[in-house]
């Protein structure tokens, strides 16, 4: 049985076809529950023989996963299923993208940093054209995407426009993520959770061999993010984060309201343009 935690929902809409509903009210951060959520999640979803798609969702109002938790605790977590996302989250993302499974983000709300990245592990993602929100921010607030962006966004999107999200850490609307390739199908609002639903369950249909056998060739000719490029970007990110500089750009983002439920984390990129790290 699929364990849920405070952060995660798991529903089994059938035995081939599982959600996992991402619930961290106010914004759906990505912290030490959830990652435990996560990491339980796939241990069981590699386990079942069954289980053929898997869906990624939100519960939490214009959030599908703000980013990264800047707040994350170095020491005394005790959570079943935990590990320090810094130094594991190699491991994490290539278990994902090479689960046995089909993952499918289903995305309405803003999802930016680590978040981005988690929907870049999955198979397949599909966003609400009018609510959804794509963004890496961590050049502007002074660090390295170090979680796979600058794995996965080269792959999908190209060099320049990989720089470009990147570099610039502005938010980007559903539509502009289509047309580069960061997201499969931008939808209308009323459309996503019918088009999802309708796709999982065709998929969860399917014989399960061929499923697997497809996707592992498709991975291997595509090029999936590989465990010493991304520990190079997280290593990166940690160097980063030790810097005065960075220090005090996120000590004023803290002070801006990072991590609260207001404009700035609404409109993040907006922010960052007129943050310092004075």
């Amino acid at each position: 049985m699929a364990a849920n935690n405070s952060a995660l929902r798991i529903t089994k809409v059938s035995p081939a076809y599982w959600r996992a509903t991402l619930n961290n009210p106010p914004l759906n951060i990505f912290g030490p529950h959830l990652y435990a959520g996560l990491r339980l999640l796939l241990d069981d979803l590699e386990k079942d023989q069954q289980v053929r798609v898997i869906v990624f969702d939100s519960d939490v109002a214009e959030y599908f996963c703000a980013h990264y938790d800047m707040a994350w605790p170095k020491e005394g977590v005790n959570i079943p299923g935990y590990a320090p996302v810094r130094g594991d989250w190699p491991t994490f993302v290539h278990r994902l993208s090479n689960l046995d499974v089909v993952s499918i983000a289903s995305i309405r709300g803003r999802v930016r940093g680590i978040g981005s990245e988690f929907i870049l592990a999955c198979d397949m993602r599909f966003a609400s054209r009018e609510k959804a929100i794509l963004g890496q921010p961590e050049v502007g607030a002074g660090v390295a995407p170090g979680g796979g962006g600058l794995e996965w966004l080269p792959r999908l999107c190209g060099r320049s426009r990989t720089l470009e999200i990147v570099l610039g850490s502005d938010d980007f609307g559903a539509s502009t993520a289509e047309l580069y390739g960061w997201i499969n199908r931008a939808l209308p609002d009323a459309d996503l959770d019918g088009f999802v639903d309708t796709f999982a369950r065709r998929v969860a249909g399917f014989d399960k061999f061929p499923l697997v056998n497809v996707k592992r060739i498709v991975n291997q000719r595509a090029g999936v993010a590989n465990f010493a490029d991304l520990h190079e970007s997280q290593l990166l990110f940690g160097r980063c984060v030790e810097t005065p500089e960075t220090q005090r750009r996120v000590r004023n983002l803290f002070a801006a309201g990072l991590q609260q439920n207001g404009d700035t984390e609404r409109n993040l990129g907006r922010a960052l343009a007129h943050l310092t790290s004075d």
